[in-house]
């Protein structure tokens, strides 16, 4: 859970890594790891690009996972997807359909990335915690945000091209 005092000023950290110089990869690899490195609970921070019907790693911190690829409809990203709504998962271990990516996960908050002008789904970022209940509303809320600023990124580099 996010405290209130933090969202913003954590916003505009992550715009400032978004809006800068270097590849855009490189500044999405940057933005897991700042996340990660100033929320405790974001054991596991990373984003997944829509593929067709699959989503495919991009850039993440945390353990190494085995999941690379998932296939719409599969696990916690995959029913994201497939039902088109993000995912607050309190407890994975009573979640039916689950892929483990790592022992320690507990809980999972999935958000979707949408095409800035036509709202489809193109990619979302994934986080997974190490306590029950690690994720609300104000991680959703959060991540929504830093969503559309990588979504304006995506967009913006394509159309640059």
């Amino acid at each position: 859970m996010i405290a209130p005092h933090l969202a913003q000023p954590l916003l505009q950290e992550a715009e400032a890594i978004l809006h800068g110089d270097a590849p855009l990869n490189t500044r999405l690899q940057q933005l897991m790891q700042h996340l990660h490195d100033r929320l405790p609970h974001y054991h596991w921070v990373g984003i997944y690009w829509l593929e067709g019907d699959t989503l495919v790693l991009g850039p993440y911190v945390g353990p190494p996972t085995e999941h690379v690829r998932i296939p719409v409809g599969r696990g916690v990203c995959g029913t994201a997807v497939a039902e088109n709504a993000n995912q607050i998962v309190r407890d994975v271990r009573e979640r039916e359909n689950y892929l483990a990516c790592n022992l320690e996960t507990r809980s999972e908050i999935v958000v979707l990335i949408r095409h800035p002008d036509t709202g489809a789904i193109i990619g979302q970022i994934d986080v997974d915690g190490t306590e029950v209940g690690a994720f609300d509303e104000s991680d959703e809320a959060f991540l929504e945000a830093i969503a559309g600023l990588i979504a304006h990124g995506v967009h913006s580099r394509r159309t640059a091209r």
